[in-house]
Parts: C-alpha cells; sequence; structure tokens
C-alpha cells in the first residue's frame, strides 16, 4: 500500500506548524493543505486521503460526505485502487442529489486543474 499524504507529514511537523500558528487546528489545517496543493499536482493518494479526512471528519476537515465522495471519485478515475471501494462506501449513506452534488464537483475540479495546467 503506497504511503499516504496525510502520514508523511509527521507529527513533528505539525506541531511545529502549530507552534509558529499558535493552534493546533492550524495544524490540522496545514495538513489538509498539504494534501491539497498535492491534489492539484495530480498526486492520486492525496485525493484518496483527502477523501477519508471529509469522510472522517478528521484532519482539519468537516464531516462531508459529499465532498469526500468528489475526493474519492477523482482518485478512483486516476486509478487509486482503495478509492472506488471507498467512494461507494460512502454513496451508501447519501441521497441521490448528493451524488449528484458530488459528481458536480468532481466535474468542476477536473475543469478547474485543466484551465491552470492551460495557463501554466
Amino acid at each position: 500500500m503506497a504511503q499516504t499524504w496525510i502520514k508523511l507529514v509527521s507529527e513533528t511537523e505539525a506541531s511545529a506548524a502549530a507552534a509558529l500558528a499558535g493552534s493546533d487546528s492550524d495544524a490540522t489545517d496545514t495538513l489538509v493543505a498539504t494534501c491539497l496543493a498535492a491534489a492539484a499536482a495530480g498526486d492520486m493518494d492525496a485525493l484518496f486521503d483527502l477523501g477519508v479526512a471529509y469522510s472522517t471528519g478528521s484532519h482539519g476537515a468537516p464531516c462531508d460526505l459529499i465532498e469526500a465522495h468528489k475526493w474519492f471519485n477523482l482518485a478512483a478515475v486516476g486509478g487509486h485502487e482503495e478509492a472506488a471501494t471507498c467512494r461507494a462506501e460512502v454513496s451508501d449513506d447519501m441521497t441521490a442529489r448528493e451524488i449528484a452534488e458530488a459528481q458536480r464537483r468532481a466535474r468542476e475540479w477536473l475543469r478547474m486543474m485543466r484551465t491552470d495546467s492551460r495557463a501554466a
């Protein structure tokens, strides 16, 4: 199993970030921000980790099944092996409208990433 981005940021780094920022909450926000940056660079493990963070309400992310589905979906489309299974599990607790919203957000993320890559 590939090492995940959330696990890559050591507790020491998180503690240092918290000391600089003044709170533990800011350190956990740093973990999500690290994953977002890696996800924007196309890292499938980071996309998966964002799904985990949003599905469990951990690492500074609120529990949000729509966001979790979006990130798992993006990771699954990119070839992450566990993401499709997690997406299906999250879907079991969602309405059809929530799933449609998650899919819309995933398409928007892909559009945004294509636009950013063309501008670079």
